[in-house]
């Protein structure tokens, strides 16, 4: 009696466990198995190994499958961990870039406001120079003519000393010096 399971059907089974759905579908491989089709089986007749590893193919047919599915099910989380990846550094790339922006436009500002403090500041320090001129020059005036009024002041007074002078040598006649001796100096008599 030939039951046509082969020891790598047994190593099958073990693998696969009798535990869940994979027990129910090697039960209902034995019973096939058992009956068989067209009378083989336990009770004899033509053992059929077709059908024999037509079941071996089915079943390493299953594991492929299952390695396959396996396979897909990590590439797919493989693939969905990157893409989470992807968009996390494509946020936060952007997220550096609007910084590096925001920064570089508080930095110009920055200079713009700077700037426009330094112009009105010199706006201001040239009218201070223009002013700070025209007080120079006048009070240098102002200095040019005391001066020429000092001087008027003067030859005014030297104008009116030689005319009193005048007027009284005029006015007293003849006159003659003395010498510093007391006696009159020679003025020829």
């Amino acid at each position: 009696m030939d039951s046509g399971i082969t020891s790598g059907d047994l190593a099958l089974m073990k693998d696969n466990g009798f535990d869940g759905a994979g027990s129910f579908m090697w039960i209902f491989a034995l019973l096939i198995r058992m009956f068989g089709m067209g009378g083989n089986g336990f009770w004899g007749g033509n053992n059929n190994n077709a059908l024999s590893d037509q079941m071996n193919q089915g079943f390493t047919n299953q594991q492929l499958q299952s390695i396959a599915l396996s396979s897909a099910n990590n590439n797919y989380e493989t693939a969905q961990l990157i893409s989470g990846q992807t968009n996390a550094l494509m946020q936060q790339n952007n997220t550096n870039l609007i910084n590096a922006i925001q920064g570089f436009n508080n930095i110009g500002l920055q200079i713009q406001n700077q700037t426009n403090t330094l112009s009105q500041q010199l706006l201001g320090m040239q009218a201070k120079l223009d002013s700070c001129c025209c007080e120079i020059k006048t009070q240098m005036l102002q200095y040019r003519l005391q001066d020429a009024e000092a001087k008027n002041v003067a030859q005014a007074g030297e104008i009116s000393n030689f005319q009193q002078n005048q007027y009284l040598l005029g006015q007293m006649g003849r006159w003659v010096a003395w010498a510093g001796t007391g006696t009159a100096a020679n003025a020829g008599t």
